[in-house]
């Protein structure tokens, strides 16, 4: 699904204009990105929980010239699928 289906879902739903579903959905992932980028957990009941994660430096090799290099340190953003989510995908 694109972001472009997705809120004409929402607006169907919802129904509620394509526009005002943009704004709402840009609203949302406006408000998950701010919170992530200032180390805050986003945890949303039955759907589950945007966190950010450290991953630590590694060392790993280039698959076309098998040279060694360093992967360095770097935050990741992830997502941790809550109970409800996870029943209902697996039905």
């Amino acid at each position: 699904m694109t972001k472009t289906e997705l809120i004409n879902k929402i607006a169907e739903k919802a129904e509620i204009s394509k526009k005002d579903a943009e704004k709402a959905f840009s609203a949302t992932v406006s408000s998950i990105t701010e919170a992530l980028v200032a180390g805050d957990k986003v945890q949303v009941v039955g759907f589950g929980t945007f966190e950010v994660r450290d991953r630590k430096e590694k060392e790993s090799k280039n698959p076309r010239t098998g040279e060694k290099i360093v992967v360095p340190a770097k935050k990741a953003p992830a997502f941790k699928a809550g109970k409800a989510l996870k029943d209902a995908v697996n039905g």
